[in-house]
């Protein structure tokens, strides 16, 4: 006779916040916010909805720890590195990848300025911040340029990189917008920019504006800022 434990098709094992919140992420990158409920947690970790709800109450504190879970790595690994300027492109190059392959990850950290996932960016920028000499009201202005420039062009360019299915596509894609550009405006940085367009890098340009604001930074804290 086959005993209720060895049929029963639910977890024996102990379940940790740390497991719940990893099938939360792979539920999220594989059916997007809309797959994400405890019902789908629950059949993902074969056990039952009282299990999760010992660790988390709802979708919203899912989708809040799911998000610390894919950036607080980054925020600490960050951390580590030494110098500080690096530690900065390396947190902002991360963020940017992992809003990428986790498009979910940009609109959840647009929506509370207060979950830990953002509280860690802006913990972990204004340490590296005041390890590169700002003080004050410099890094409190400074932190939060470098945040919002973090977040919100990571967000963009990941989107914009979801329109496109391929790579042709995304040439023909940026063709198109750099004509339509150019034919709209005859500013200097407007044709400069759609010129460059079809073959241009979203991570590379991306970074560059990251060392564009290290070196104001720089620039401001050897005491020679631009009035």
């Amino acid at each position: 006779m086959t005993s209720s434990a060895q049929s029963s098709p639910r977890r024996r094992d102990a379940l940790s916040r740390q497991r719940i919140v990893e099938a939360a992420i792979q539920i999220l990158d594989a059916e997007g916010e809309g797959g994400l409920t405890v019902r789908a947690v629950t059949a993902h970790l074969s056990t039952g909805r009282g299990a999760i709800y010992h660790h988390v109450t709802n979708k919203d504190e899912l989708l809040t720890a799911a998000a610390d879970g894919v950036i607080s790595p980054l925020t600490a690994a960050a951390a580590g590195v030494d110098d500080a300027a690096r530690a900065i492109r390396a947190l902002a190059s991360g963020i940017f990848d992992a809003i990428d392959a986790h498009p979910w990850v940009g609109t959840q950290l647009s929506r509370d300025p207060f979950q830990p996932a953002v509280l860690h960016i802006w913990t972990g920028v204004g340490m590296l911040l005041h390890r590169l000499g700002a003080r004050g009201t410099a890094l409190a202005d400074a932190g939060s340029a470098l945040v919002n420039y973090v977040l919100g062009a990571a967000a963009q360019y990941a989107a914009g990189a979801r329109r496109v299915s391929d790579d042709a596509a995304r040439r023909d894609f940026l063709e198109a917008l750099a004509a339509r550009w150019a034919q709209h405006d005859g500013g200097a940085l407007v044709q400069e920019s759609a010129s460059l367009l079809r073959d241009h890098d979203d991570r590379a340009q991306f970074l560059a504006g990251v060392d564009i604001f290290l070196a104001g930074v720089r620039h401001r804290e050897r005491g020679t800022p631009d009035d």
